[in-house]
């Protein structure tokens, strides 16, 4: 009878060899389904008053933060709209003082001026507006109603009349009236 020790051990080394590949691989095996599993839950820690505390005040400096990060973007906002102000406000100076000198208001005046002129009585206001620079009664007649205009225009004198209707019509009158300053100085050679 053979004995399991009396065995040789050529043999027993391919058995051993068995055994050892069946445990790796038994081993690979529970790693592998180990390393799938989920790992359990942690649950969280409990927390001490000193912990809560550290939190609150981490959690309020966050909010402190936030609100001056706020306060600082309405500042730059504020300061970037009072920046764009300021720049429009100078272009337009540098404009209107580059600009024609015509004053932007004037059309204003002479609407006031027509106005004043329509709602006065023709015989008083011919003498008036006569006296006034052609050009002025020219602007002025313009923006006047075509029935007040026509009023003043036959209250005034026929050559005062003629010279403002020739600026209506857009042309230079045929012949200026004598100054009456050198009429008299005329005159005043003339006499013995």
């Amino acid at each position: 009878m053979t004995s399991v020790l009396a065995r040789s051990p050529a043999r027993q080394r391919p058995l051993l060899l068995i055994m050892l590949t069946g445990a790796a691989a038994l081993s690979a095996v529970a790693g592998v389904v180990g390393a799938t599993a989920p790992p359990p839950a942690a649950a969280p820690a409990p927390q001490n008053r000193m912990a809560a505390t550290i939190d609150d005040a981490i959690a309020s400096r966050d909010r402190m933060a936030t609100a001056n990060m706020r306060a600082l973007d309405l500042r730059e906002q504020a300061a970037k709209a009072a920046q764009a102000r300021l720049s429009a406000t100078l272009a337009a100076k540098q404009q209107q003082d580059s600009g024609p000198a015509a004053d932007p208001s004037a059309p204003d005046q002479y609407d006031a001026l027509a106005k004043i002129y329509q709602a006065m009585k023709p015989a008083k206001a011919a003498p008036v507006f006569e006296a006034l620079d052609l050009e002025v009664q020219y602007l002025v007649a313009k923006k006047m109603r075509e029935r007040s205009t026509a009023m003043l225009l036959a209250a005034m004198s026929p050559s005062g009349a003629a010279r403002l209707t020739m600026a209506l019509a857009g042309r230079k009158p045929l012949r200026k009236e004598p100054d009456a300053s050198r009429t008299s100085a005329i005159g005043a050679t003339r006499s013995p």
